[in-house]
């Protein structure tokens, strides 16, 4: 078992914050399937603060949420520290840091990802939020390895590394590509191995390129780090955590069958409907449909039918007609 600060973590394989999926719908399949950390989507530090149903939702935590961190990004230091005290105060387990966003939307307005190439402002803002809940909540931060492939760029990395945990954050999370990569290209897993050599027994996961079960036992083998933050792989794949399990424990990960796939759509579906309402739950579950798609044995076909999607009765027949329980069970080993 590993722990965030004083937070245990059962196992070492943690839902990643994902911008426009990691809702608390998603976050509660995750765990229905074996997560044992989740993280919520990233959030603005003034959205926080503003007063609305959106901020109500946010702060308003379902019992069984937990363990569960809050992942804060923006750009002043003076706003941080209010927005991660909320967050705390609504029950977040884990107050995290988000350095790591690429999207030009984002680096245009100095925050996520361009924090890295400014080590002063990023090192107050860290510093700001420990002093706002480290005493009752750990803090940890996201990062990618720098903001491009610049000598300057890995000395601002390590100065913003070194400097946050001398600062009294719990853990880092570090995406093996550089901000400018954004998502093309490899993750570089000899310098997550560097980084973890680096930092001894301090803790830290690993992120990037993260798509199967075997992906992740690979990474944590190939660069010793105490585990691994899933995000993209695990959109419309909350299987991944159950198969890392098993994977870890020395057994054979499965493709679940379609008629199993079905429970788990149908169960997502619910949760969405219970939190969103029906109106807006087929909308919204039409872009993890075409996730789920990948998974079935006919991938190209539902993705397609996913995609035209326009209403919830829409996803519901959908769902009936390409996951109808049948006699014959599809079931193979695989990579998870």
């Amino acid at each position: 078992m590993l722990t965030i600060g004083s937070v245990p973590i059962e196992h070492p394989f943690a839902q990643a914050a994902l911008s426009g999926y990691s809702d608390p719908p998603m976050r509660r399949v995750a765990r229905m399937h074996g997560a044992s950390y989740t993280v919520n989507e990233v959030v603005l530090d003034r959205s926080v603060m503003h007063e609305s149903d959106w901020q109500r939702q946010l702060l308003s935590l379902e019992p069984d949420a937990h363990p569960v961190g809050g992942q804060l990004m923006g750009s002043d230091p003076a706003s941080f520290a209010p927005a991660a005290r909320l967050l705390a105060d609504a029950g977040y387990d884990v107050i995290d840091i988000n350095f790591g966003c690429p999207a030009p939307k984002v680096l245009d307005r100095c925050r996520g990802g361009f924090l890295l190439s400014d080590p002063e402002t990023a090192l107050e803002i860290i510093g700001r939020v420990v002093d706002a809940v480290g005493d009752d909540r750990p803090v940890t931060v996201k990062m990618r390895r720098g903001h491009d492939d610049s000598a300057e760029s890995e000395r601002n990395f390590f100065t913003i590394l070194d400097g946050a945990f001398d600062l009294g954050i719990a853990a880092v999370t570090v995406h093996g590509r550089t901000v400018r990569q954004r998502y093309t290209g490899a993750s570089n897993r000899a310098f997550l191995a560097r980084v973890k050599r680096h930092l001894g027994d301090k803790m830290m996961l690993g992120s990037g390129d993260l798509f199967t079960a075997q992906d992740c036992i690979d990474l944590m083998r190939e660069t010793s780090v105490d585990g691994v933050s899933i995000a993209r792989g695990a959109i419309g794949n909350p299987w991944i955590f159950q198969n890392c399990r098993a994977l870890a424990a020395g057994e054979t990960p499965t493709t679940p069958t379609p008629a199993k796939q079905h429970h788990t759509i149908a169960t997502h579906l619910a949760e969405v409907i219970a939190h969103y309402g029906e109106a807006s739950a087929g909308k919204i579950m039409s872009r993890f449909g075409v996730k789920y798609a990948k998974h079935h044995p006919e991938p190209r076909k539902v993705r397609e039918a996913f995609a035209a999607v326009r209403s919830t009765d829409d996803f519901r027949d959908v769902l009936d007609r390409w996951y109808a329980v049948d006699n014959q069970l599809y079931s193979v080993p695989c990579a998870g």
